[in-house]
Protein backbone atom coordinates (compact mmCIF):
# COMPACT_ATOMS: atom_id res chain seq x y z
CA UNK A 1 0.00 0.00 0.00
CA UNK A 2 1.60 3.53 -1.23
CA UNK A 3 1.34 5.82 1.98
CA UNK A 4 3.18 9.21 2.21
CA UNK A 5 2.47 12.89 1.82
CA UNK A 6 2.39 15.00 -1.62
CA UNK A 7 3.62 18.65 -1.67
CA UNK A 8 1.21 19.28 -4.28
CA UNK A 9 1.24 22.75 -6.50
CA UNK A 10 -2.12 23.31 -7.10
CA UNK A 11 -2.91 25.07 -9.87
CA UNK A 12 -6.05 27.80 -10.28
CA UNK A 13 -9.67 26.54 -11.24
CA UNK A 14 -9.43 23.56 -9.29
CA UNK A 15 -11.15 23.00 -5.85
CA UNK A 16 -8.86 21.10 -3.10
CA UNK A 17 -11.51 18.56 -3.29
CA UNK A 18 -10.63 17.87 -6.98
CA UNK A 19 -7.21 17.87 -6.23
CA UNK A 20 -8.41 14.75 -3.83
CA UNK A 21 -9.82 13.00 -6.99
CA UNK A 22 -7.02 14.13 -9.35
CA UNK A 23 -4.46 11.82 -6.44
CA UNK A 24 -7.10 8.67 -5.57
CA UNK A 25 -7.13 8.28 -9.79
CA UNK A 26 -3.48 8.57 -9.94
CA UNK A 27 -2.51 6.23 -7.30
CA UNK A 28 -5.71 3.90 -7.75
CA UNK A 29 -6.27 4.65 -3.53
CA UNK A 30 -9.52 5.67 -1.59
CA UNK A 31 -7.65 7.04 1.06
CA UNK A 32 -6.59 10.62 0.45
CA UNK A 33 -6.70 13.29 1.88
CA UNK A 34 -5.54 17.62 2.31
CA UNK A 35 -4.56 19.53 5.02
CA UNK A 36 -5.88 22.84 4.66
CA UNK A 37 -8.49 23.90 2.14
CA UNK A 38 -6.97 26.64 -0.35
CA UNK A 39 -9.78 28.18 -2.45
CA UNK A 40 -10.33 27.51 -5.91
CA UNK A 41 -9.52 30.53 -7.73
CA UNK A 42 -6.08 30.22 -5.63
CA UNK A 43 -3.23 28.44 -6.80
CA UNK A 44 -0.50 27.00 -4.46
CA UNK A 45 0.44 24.53 -1.92
CA UNK A 46 -1.94 21.51 -1.20
CA UNK A 47 -0.55 18.80 1.32
CA UNK A 48 -1.77 15.83 0.40
CA UNK A 49 -2.02 12.41 2.51
CA UNK A 50 -1.94 9.42 0.75
CA UNK A 51 -3.02 5.79 2.64
CA UNK A 52 -2.03 5.64 6.06
CA UNK A 53 -0.42 8.86 6.14
CA UNK A 54 -4.07 10.58 6.44
CA UNK A 55 -4.04 9.13 10.35
CA UNK A 56 -1.47 12.26 10.71
CA UNK A 57 -3.26 15.94 8.67
CA UNK A 58 -4.87 16.01 12.58
CA UNK A 59 -1.09 17.24 13.62
CA UNK A 60 -0.96 19.99 10.70
CA UNK A 61 -4.35 21.71 11.65
CA UNK A 62 -1.92 24.40 13.70
CA UNK A 63 0.80 24.69 11.07
CA UNK A 64 1.62 28.28 10.29
CA UNK A 65 0.94 29.32 6.58
CA UNK A 66 2.70 31.42 4.05
CA UNK A 67 0.85 33.71 1.56
CA UNK A 68 1.41 36.22 -1.23
CA UNK A 69 -1.29 38.27 -2.24
CA UNK A 70 -2.52 41.00 -4.71
CA UNK A 71 -5.08 43.67 -3.14
CA UNK A 72 -6.56 45.54 -6.13
CA UNK A 73 -7.67 49.12 -4.99
CA UNK A 74 -10.81 51.03 -6.03
CA UNK A 75 -13.69 48.41 -5.58
CA UNK A 76 -15.13 45.71 -2.99
CA UNK A 77 -17.08 42.94 -3.64
CA UNK A 78 -19.35 40.46 -1.54
CA UNK A 79 -16.79 37.72 -1.74
CA UNK A 80 -13.63 39.62 -1.03
CA UNK A 81 -12.17 38.20 -4.13
CA UNK A 82 -12.89 38.97 -7.94
CA UNK A 83 -15.21 36.21 -8.51
CA UNK A 84 -18.06 38.24 -6.28
CA UNK A 85 -20.59 40.95 -7.18
CA UNK A 86 -19.23 44.64 -6.83
CA UNK A 87 -20.50 46.35 -4.15
CA UNK A 88 -18.92 49.58 -3.91
CA UNK A 89 -16.43 50.98 -6.07
CA UNK A 90 -14.48 54.96 -6.19
CA UNK A 91 -12.55 55.98 -9.78
CA UNK A 92 -11.10 59.07 -8.07
CA UNK A 93 -8.85 58.47 -5.34
CA UNK A 94 -5.09 59.26 -4.30
CA UNK A 95 -2.76 56.03 -4.66
CA UNK A 96 -1.22 55.40 -1.09
CA UNK A 97 2.29 56.09 -1.47
CA UNK A 98 5.20 52.65 -0.69
CA UNK A 99 5.69 53.86 3.42
CA UNK A 100 1.23 54.57 3.98
CA UNK A 101 1.14 51.18 2.64
CA UNK A 102 3.59 50.00 5.00
CA UNK A 103 2.65 51.51 8.09
CA UNK A 104 -1.20 50.04 7.35
CA UNK A 105 0.12 46.30 6.78
CA UNK A 106 2.61 46.86 9.85
CA UNK A 107 -0.89 47.71 12.18
CA UNK A 108 -2.07 44.09 11.61
CA UNK A 109 1.38 42.26 13.02
CA UNK A 110 -0.08 40.61 16.00
CA UNK A 111 -3.19 39.02 17.14
CA UNK A 112 -6.15 40.78 15.12
CA UNK A 113 -10.13 40.25 15.40
CA UNK A 114 -10.87 38.69 11.97
CA UNK A 115 -14.94 38.29 10.91
CA UNK A 116 -15.15 35.50 8.58
CA UNK A 117 -16.48 35.93 5.17
CA UNK A 118 -19.98 34.52 3.78
CA UNK A 119 -17.91 33.33 0.64
CA UNK A 120 -16.16 30.76 3.02
CA UNK A 121 -16.65 26.74 4.52
CA UNK A 122 -17.17 27.43 7.93
CA UNK A 123 -20.63 26.04 9.24
CA UNK A 124 -23.29 27.54 10.97
CA UNK A 125 -25.83 25.07 12.48
CA UNK A 126 -24.47 22.29 9.52
CA UNK A 127 -24.51 24.73 6.42
CA UNK A 128 -21.59 26.24 5.27
CA UNK A 129 -21.16 29.96 4.51
CA UNK A 130 -20.65 29.96 1.23
CA UNK A 131 -23.83 27.78 0.32
CA UNK A 132 -26.24 29.97 1.88
CA UNK A 133 -24.16 33.31 0.30
CA UNK A 134 -24.93 31.30 -2.69
CA UNK A 135 -28.48 31.64 -2.10
CA UNK A 136 -28.22 35.75 -1.56
CA UNK A 137 -28.45 35.31 2.20
CA UNK A 138 -25.94 36.58 4.95
CA UNK A 139 -26.29 36.05 8.66
CA UNK A 140 -23.78 37.53 11.01
CA UNK A 141 -20.46 36.06 12.07
CA UNK A 142 -18.93 36.35 15.19
CA UNK A 143 -15.22 38.10 15.03
CA UNK A 144 -12.41 34.80 15.41
CA UNK A 145 -8.71 35.71 16.42
CA UNK A 146 -5.98 35.12 14.61
CA UNK A 147 -2.23 35.98 14.39
CA UNK A 148 -0.12 37.44 12.01
CA UNK A 149 3.54 36.87 12.45
CA UNK A 150 5.04 38.71 9.51
CA UNK A 151 3.78 41.08 6.79
CA UNK A 152 5.65 42.77 4.06
CA UNK A 153 4.76 44.85 0.85
CA UNK A 154 6.58 43.92 -2.10
CA UNK A 155 5.67 46.25 -4.85
CA UNK A 156 3.01 48.67 -5.33
CA UNK A 157 1.46 50.44 -8.55
CA UNK A 158 -0.99 52.66 -9.23
CA UNK A 159 -3.93 50.77 -8.06
CA UNK A 160 -2.93 47.38 -6.62
CA UNK A 161 0.03 45.82 -4.44
CA UNK A 162 1.71 42.34 -4.07
CA UNK A 163 2.33 41.56 -0.20
CA UNK A 164 3.88 38.34 1.53
CA UNK A 165 2.39 37.49 4.89
CA UNK A 166 3.17 34.82 7.16
CA UNK A 167 -0.14 33.52 9.68
CA UNK A 168 -1.88 31.75 12.14
CA UNK A 169 -4.36 28.52 10.76
CA UNK A 170 -7.73 30.00 10.19
CA UNK A 171 -6.75 33.47 8.60
CA UNK A 172 -8.58 34.41 5.68
CA UNK A 173 -6.63 36.75 3.14
CA UNK A 174 -9.86 37.51 1.75
CA UNK A 175 -10.59 39.75 4.87
CA UNK A 176 -7.09 41.24 5.43
CA UNK A 177 -7.03 42.79 2.09
CA UNK A 178 -10.79 43.88 2.67
CA UNK A 179 -9.66 45.41 6.60
CA UNK A 180 -6.03 46.75 4.55
CA UNK A 181 -8.55 48.83 2.29
CA UNK A 182 -10.98 49.83 5.29
CA UNK A 183 -7.34 51.55 6.80
CA UNK A 184 -6.27 52.81 3.98
CA UNK A 185 -9.71 54.39 3.62
CA UNK A 186 -10.30 52.59 -0.06
CA UNK A 187 -12.30 49.70 -1.40
CA UNK A 188 -10.27 47.31 -2.03
CA UNK A 189 -10.37 43.42 -3.13
CA UNK A 190 -8.05 40.36 -3.35
CA UNK A 191 -6.81 39.79 -6.71
CA UNK A 192 -4.81 37.20 -6.73
CA UNK A 193 -3.75 34.55 -3.80
CA UNK A 194 -0.90 31.84 -4.17
CA UNK A 195 -0.20 30.18 -0.42
CA UNK A 196 3.57 29.73 -0.47
CA UNK A 197 4.09 27.53 2.67
CA UNK A 198 2.07 25.22 4.59
CA UNK A 199 3.79 23.90 8.14
CA UNK A 200 7.05 22.74 6.07
CA UNK A 201 5.87 22.13 2.98
CA UNK A 202 7.03 24.96 1.16
CA UNK A 203 6.21 26.37 -2.77
CA UNK A 204 9.49 25.88 -4.11
CA UNK A 205 9.26 22.24 -3.11
CA UNK A 206 5.85 21.18 -4.65
CA UNK A 207 5.26 19.41 -7.73
CA UNK A 208 2.99 20.48 -10.47
CA UNK A 209 -0.16 17.29 -11.48
CA UNK A 210 1.83 16.71 -14.24
CA UNK A 211 5.25 16.16 -12.89
CA UNK A 212 3.09 13.79 -10.04
CA UNK A 213 1.37 11.82 -13.33
CA UNK A 214 5.06 11.32 -14.95
CA UNK A 215 6.71 10.62 -11.25
CA UNK A 216 4.01 9.32 -8.59
CA UNK A 217 6.29 7.30 -6.39
CA UNK A 218 9.20 9.69 -6.32
CA UNK A 219 7.01 13.09 -5.44
CA UNK A 220 6.00 11.37 -2.13
CA UNK A 221 7.77 12.06 0.92
CA UNK A 222 8.09 9.95 4.13
CA UNK A 223 4.98 9.60 6.31
CA UNK A 224 6.27 11.17 9.61
CA UNK A 225 7.41 14.35 7.14
CA UNK A 226 5.12 16.55 9.28
CA UNK A 227 5.72 14.93 12.76
CA UNK A 228 9.80 16.71 12.54
CA UNK A 229 8.58 19.16 15.15
CA UNK A 230 8.41 16.19 18.02
CA UNK A 231 11.17 14.36 19.69
CA UNK A 232 12.08 11.37 18.11
CA UNK A 233 12.20 8.04 20.40
CA UNK A 234 14.23 4.71 18.99
CA UNK A 235 12.69 1.80 20.25
CA UNK A 236 14.33 -2.04 20.17
CA UNK A 237 11.93 -4.72 18.62
CA UNK A 238 10.86 -5.77 21.99
CA UNK A 239 9.57 -2.44 23.23
CA UNK A 240 8.49 -1.67 19.62
CA UNK A 241 6.36 -4.94 19.76
CA UNK A 242 4.95 -3.98 22.89
CA UNK A 243 4.27 -0.10 21.75
CA UNK A 244 2.58 -1.78 18.69
CA UNK A 245 -0.22 -3.82 21.21
CA UNK A 246 -0.78 -0.26 23.21
CA UNK A 247 1.21 -1.25 25.90
CA UNK A 248 3.21 1.86 27.72
CA UNK A 249 7.03 1.90 27.54
CA UNK A 250 8.98 3.23 30.36
CA UNK A 251 11.68 5.49 29.28
CA UNK A 252 14.22 6.52 31.40
CA UNK A 253 17.47 8.59 30.93
CA UNK A 254 16.14 10.86 28.24
CA UNK A 255 16.04 14.54 28.09
CA UNK A 256 12.70 14.71 26.71
CA UNK A 257 10.03 16.56 28.48
CA UNK A 258 6.63 16.29 28.65
CA UNK A 259 5.54 16.58 25.25
CA UNK A 260 4.28 14.10 22.00
CA UNK A 261 7.30 12.23 20.95
CA UNK A 262 7.53 10.27 17.51
CA UNK A 263 8.12 6.67 18.05
CA UNK A 264 10.45 4.18 15.22
CA UNK A 265 11.55 0.88 15.49
CA UNK A 266 15.23 0.61 15.80
CA UNK A 267 16.76 3.32 13.68
CA UNK A 268 14.34 4.40 11.07
CA UNK A 269 10.83 2.59 11.04
CA UNK A 270 8.81 4.74 12.09
CA UNK A 271 5.21 3.36 14.33
CA UNK A 272 3.51 5.69 15.77
CA UNK A 273 3.39 8.77 17.71
CA UNK A 274 3.41 8.46 22.08
CA UNK A 275 2.97 10.90 25.02
CA UNK A 276 5.89 11.44 27.24
CA UNK A 277 5.37 11.98 31.12
CA UNK A 278 8.23 12.83 32.44
CA UNK A 279 6.92 12.18 36.24
CA UNK A 280 6.14 8.88 35.36
CA UNK A 281 8.74 8.65 33.03
CA UNK A 282 6.29 6.46 30.37
CA UNK A 283 5.59 6.68 26.92
CA UNK A 284 1.87 5.76 26.35
CA UNK A 285 1.25 5.01 22.55
CA UNK A 286 -1.59 7.41 21.39
CA UNK A 287 -1.46 6.47 17.90
CA UNK A 288 -0.14 3.46 16.20
CA UNK A 289 1.27 3.26 12.45
CA UNK A 290 2.09 -0.54 11.20
CA UNK A 291 2.69 -1.23 8.17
Amino acid sequence: MINGFINVLKPPGMSSHDVVSFIRRTYQIKKVGHAGTLDPSAAGVLPIAVGKATRLIEYMTDADKGYRAELTLGYSTDSGDTTGNIIKGIEDFITPEFNVITNVLDSFIGEIQQIPPMHSAIKINGTKLYDLARKGISIERSPRAVTIKKISLIKNSLDHFLFDVECSKGTYIRTLCLDIGVKLNIPSVMSFLIRTRVGGFKLDQAFTLEEITKYPLDVLQNIDVVLEHMPAVFLSSNLAQAFKQGQKIIMKNTDIQNSLVRIYENDNDFIGIGEFDINKVLITPIKVITR
